[in-house]
């Protein structure tokens, strides 16, 4: 495990599983914070694949600087009083926890708004790399246009 942090930015990057409830906990510990929003991301079964797993990798030092700056951008744009991110590498099979975004803010639309942003960007400009593993066989999956759409509306903002 690889960790950077602050007094209000944690980002890890791990191949161990992660615990919402806990991250929930201590975002909940922050002092002024009205709201928490957190959000997991699933390795998700695609019936006509029959996925046996994603593979996971990445550019350790590189992956946990991008998450950590996305993560500040994050704090200014949507005045967030905290960050957590957790992001699994490695071997993952369907139905197990890929990620988690955990923010706390002082009001829901910025605690809505923050952890969006942050989605959007780490499916975007964080060197991760996903390997499908399914029943005829392994490849690497490509960027999706929808991604980076979602990524583009928050230069409008």
């Amino acid at each position: 495990m690889t960790e950077k942090q602050s007094a209000a930015i944690t980002v890890k990057v791990q191949t161990e599983d992660f615990s919402q409830e806990l991250i929930y906990k201590q975002l909940a510990a922050i002092p002024y914070c009205g709201a928490i929003v957190t959000f997991v991301g699933l390795v998700r079964d695609h019936p006509e694949l029959e996925l046996k797993a994603l593979e996971l990798e990445h550019y350790p030092g590189m992956t946990e600087h991008c998450l950590y700056s996305i993560a500040e951008e994050a704090v200014q744009r949507f005045s967030l009083k905290a960050v957590q991110i957790v992001h699994r590498v490695g071997y993952l099979t369907p139905e197990q926890q890929i990620v988690v975004v955990g923010v706390a803010a002082g009001h829901r639309s910025d605690a809505f708004a923050g952890a969006e942003f942050i989605m959007d960007y780490l499916k975007t400009q964080v060197p991760i790399w996903k390997k499908q593993h399914d029943t005829s066989g392994t490849l690497w999956v490509e960027a999706k246009t929808s991604d980076q759409q979602q990524y583009n509306r928050w230069s409008k903002c």
